[in-house]
């Protein structure tokens, strides 16, 4: 399947960014005419999935996070969400609820969140080597809309 439009941004792992990449994604989609709750939802999982990529992947440097946005005919959006960090030793383990390596002030809901608030959610990584998390979600196309 061919994206019908995409777009890259690399940053930095600061925490700062989180908030950056979270605007990108909503706009991105945007041209899609999601709903109020569409936007919540993606820019939800994004932070997720960028905060995560901050806290774990680069622990005690900065590094760099890669987000891909994709358009897929059907009024798909699929957000790819790449780090070359330490990467997660066992994917399934960190996918539990409550599950976490990053301390008391951690909730271990990232995933769950990301999983709950997309269509669909992949995770790969190598120990490391990095991770990607892709994320997809399906926008309803709503009466009168043309996309």
């Amino acid at each position: 399947m061919k994206a019908i439009d995409q777009v890259t941004v690399t940053f930095t792992s600061r925490s700062a960014n989180e908030g950056f990449a979270r605007a990108c994604a909503a706009c991105f989609a945007a041209q899609l005419d999601p709903t109020l709750d569409e936007v919540a939802d993606i820019k939800t999982a994004v932070s997720e999935a960028v905060t995560n990529a901050i806290v774990h992947a680069y622990p005690d440097r900065l590094g760099k996070i890669t987000m891909r946005l994709r358009l897929f005919d059907g009024g798909v959006l699929d957000i790819q969400v790449k780090d070359s960090g330490v990467g997660i030793p066992d994917v399934d383990k960190a996918r539990t609820p409550l599950f976490t390596t990053g301390g008391e002030e951690r909730s271990g809901m990232g995933f769950t969140i990301m999983e709950s608030f997309m269509d669909g959610l992949k995770v790969r990584s190598q120990p490391g080597k990095g991770t990607t998390v892709t994320m997809r979600k399906r926008i309803a196309r709503r009466a009168g809309a043309s996309q």
